[in-house]
């Protein structure tokens, strides 16, 4: 599911995110949303074989060799190169498997979900934060949130 609660409750919980497809590249989305996370107070980890390091972390070639847990997969490659980073995930622990926006491939997503992760499927997770947690209503974005309720701020 990636409902208002559940995108919530997934950033809210979640600290490390590993970026698979990250560019080194200022410009690239992916680039742009890992540093906002790390900005909000995420860990963010590279994998990408292309590079030693980007944003101050060491990348790594694939999920599998990443020491430590990770809480979220965040995807930014093409559908049809889903499934094999779903298994990863699965394989070290992940908690979500998260397809950005334009990846939406329902069998990685399934096969995800019948191993107790999270899936979200064509979201960024830095439009989501901001939406979410970020305060974008305040400069008059819709965020397509309608609650009486205060938002609950993370704790960087």
């Amino acid at each position: 599911m990636d409902d208002i609660n559940t995108l919530r409750r997934i950033l809210g919980e979640s600290r490390v995110i590993a970026v698979v497809g990250l560019s080194a590249d200022w410009y690239r989305p992916s680039y742009f949303a890992a540093k906002y996370m790390q900005e909000h107070g995420y860990r963010v980890i590279p994998v990408n074989p292309k590079y030693r390091e980007i944003l101050g972390e060491k990348c790594y070639g694939r999920l599998r060799e990443i020491p430590g847990k990770v809480d979220i997969v965040d995807v930014f490659r093409k559908t049809q190169d889903v499934p094999p980073i779903a298994a990863e995930a699965i394989a070290i622990g992940a908690k979500v498997l998260w397809q950005q926006l334009g990846v939406r491939n329902e069998a990685a997503a399934a096969e995800a979900r019948a191993a107790g992760l999270d899936a979200v499927m064509d979201r960024c997770v830095k439009i989501e934060h901001a939406r979410l947690f970020g305060g974008l209503n305040w400069v008059g974005v819709n965020t397509r949130v309608i609650s009486a309720k205060r938002p609950r701020w993370l704790a960087y």
